[in-house]
């Protein structure tokens, strides 16, 4: 089978985004910029851009390089945590956005307004109990990440797997499965599962078109089974590849550091740092569990033709 011409199964997100192929490009702090959305959408996804770590006028920039890239839908990722929330709305609103993946606070906030202004929205939750408020909040789909999702992450610490078994009967709108999604076979588990579609953050996060820099990127393809691991849930919880950033945060909390004492190691700026400016040792390196599966660097478009090859052939070896 070509898989440019492949069949998914019935999928409302389909028709909810007006895209080919169930896969969201994760909208991730400081890689997922206009660059990355646009070929994501070009790829046949829906590419989202990462406003947590824009300032509105960036994100506005980004939001302008995106749109001159591709005529294909996009649209934002905003945690609903920071002070510059409402600003950023305004912006992606004036700018034409019309579709809104919220994380990181109450759905309830943002939500009916965003309906108002006829805008499509989705919410990120890492329980059954959120999953559920999501839907009564009158979101139209809703994103459930496992904790092996990179970046920050639910204190619960509910597998993708066990949080899709407890939610999958339970809602009537939509689910779009996060957290360990890296192939093509994950993307036919979540399927069969009930998910009807897939988020995908670390494979793209490691391609050519991400803003990452190449020694995050390089990290990313030289990592193991064991290189991630799950930090700060004093503060905020995180998924991190391990450096020596890493390991002073291991280190202060077997010795039962206090949440102001973990806040001073990290100090400000250290994802930038790491993921951005491309300091490996001493950055913050956010990350999936899966990222000892990425092993080269490839386009967009490529990673998503290996992902459809896959499914064909797993889909295949089980008929």
């Amino acid at each position: 089978m070509n898989s440019n011409k492949i069949k998914w199964p019935n999928s409302r997100i389909l028709e909810l985004f007006n895209i080919e192929n169930p896969i969201i490009q994760a909208g991730m702090v400081w890689v997922s910029g206009g660059n990355l959305a646009a070929a994501a959408a070009d790829a046949g996804c829906l590419g989202l851009l990462g406003a947590g770590s824009m300032h509105p006028e960036l994100l506005k920039e980004q939001i302008k390089k995106a749109k001159s890239l591709t005529k294909k839908p996009i649209g934002v990722n905003i945690p609903l945590l920071y002070n510059k929330t409402e600003e950023q709305i305004k912006v992606a609103l004036d700018e034409g956005i019309r579709i809104f993946f919220t994380s990181a606070g109450s759905p309830k906030t943002w939500t009916p307004f965003l309906k108002k202004e006829g805008c499509i929205v989705v919410h990120v939750a890492s329980t059954p109990e959120f999953a559920k408020k999501s839907q009564d909040a009158g979101v139209d789909a809703v994103v459930v990440e496992g904790f092996e999702a990179g970046g920050h992450n639910g204190r619960d610490e509910i597998t993708t797997l066990v949080l899709l078994q407890q939610i999958y009967n339970k809602l009537t709108i939509p689910i779009i499965v996060a957290g360990g999604i890296g192939s093509g076979a994950a993307i036919l588990a979540a399927f069969a599962m009930g998910a009807e579609a897939v988020q995908i953050g670390t494979a793209f996060a490691a391609t050519k078109e991400s803003s990452a820099h190449e020694n995050f990127k390089m990290a990313m393809c030289k990592a193991q089974f064991n290189s991630t691991f799950l930090r700060m849930k004093k503060l905020v919880p995180v998924r991190l590849l391990e450096n020596e950033f890493a390991k002073k945060i291991a280190q202060a909390e077997d010795s039962c550091a206090t949440k102001d004492q973990l806040q001073e190691i990290l100090g400000k700026g250290r994802a930038k740092e790491g993921m951005l400016n491309g300091n490996i040792q001493e950055g913050e390196l956010e990350v999936g569990q899966i990222v000892s599966e990425v092993n080269e660097i490839l386009s967009c478009n490529k990673l998503v033709q290996k992902l459809k090859h896959e499914y064909i052939a797993a889909k295949q070896s089980i008929l």
